[in-house]
């Protein structure tokens, strides 16, 4: 089974540095096949046959020892991603001038995250719940400095335990997870 590993606040701002090709050894040496990373801000991706609990056990056992600022992370399969794929609505596909997915890490509250952004006043906005993340769509790019995303998401107490994707990323996460063709990106 092929999977993602989605890192957050990783390579920002001389912050939190993580190297590619020494994460893509490590995690090598787990015994994972086909590794492989894309660009620097943390989405990596193996084959393993191992469950969802081992996988997420033993990479957390590595972030612990190599990466301690690596406290939360989002992991989820092939299967995951087409199957949250075939639910999103048909907003998803719409020329926006903005869209995103707050991917739900190990730590989110996902009902409380939910409540959350469920009370915030939308208004250009358009969101859908998915079992991976919340996938967040901007309408007018003109309106951005006013929307709930922009005013209010940074103030949520989830926001710092998920890890955000921009909508062309998300369909390359899509590209990894189904073609093993890929050259390291970064």
């Amino acid at each position: 089974m092929r999977y993602a590993v989605l890192l957050r606040g990783i390579n920002v701002g001389g912050k939190n540095k993580v190297v590619m090709s020494e994460l893509r050894d490590l995690v090598g040496q787990l015994g994972y096949e086909q590794v492989e990373t894309y660009i620097n801000s943390g989405n990596l991706f193996f084959d393993s046959s191992e469950d969802y609990q081992h996988i997420h056990d033993k990479l957390s056992q590595l972030f612990a020892q190599h990466y301690p600022f690596i406290s939360a992370f989002s992991l989820f399969s092939s299967q995951d991603y087409e199957a949250d794929l075939a639910k999103l609505p048909a907003w998803w596909k719409e020329d926006l001038a903005r869209k995103d997915v707050l991917f739900y890490t190990d730590q989110v509250d996902q009902a409380d995250a939910q409540r959350r952004i469920e009370a915030l006043p939308l208004g250009d906005e358009v969101v859908h719940f998915g079992q991976l993340g919340v996938y967040w769509g901007k309408y007018e790019e003109k309106e951005y400095l006013k929307t709930a995303y922009h005013k209010h998401l940074l103030k949520e107490p989830f926001y710092k335990l998920v890890t955000i994707r921009n909508g062309k990323t998300f369909a390359k996460l899509g590209d990894y997870l189904t073609d093993e063709t890929h050259v390291n990106e970064s």
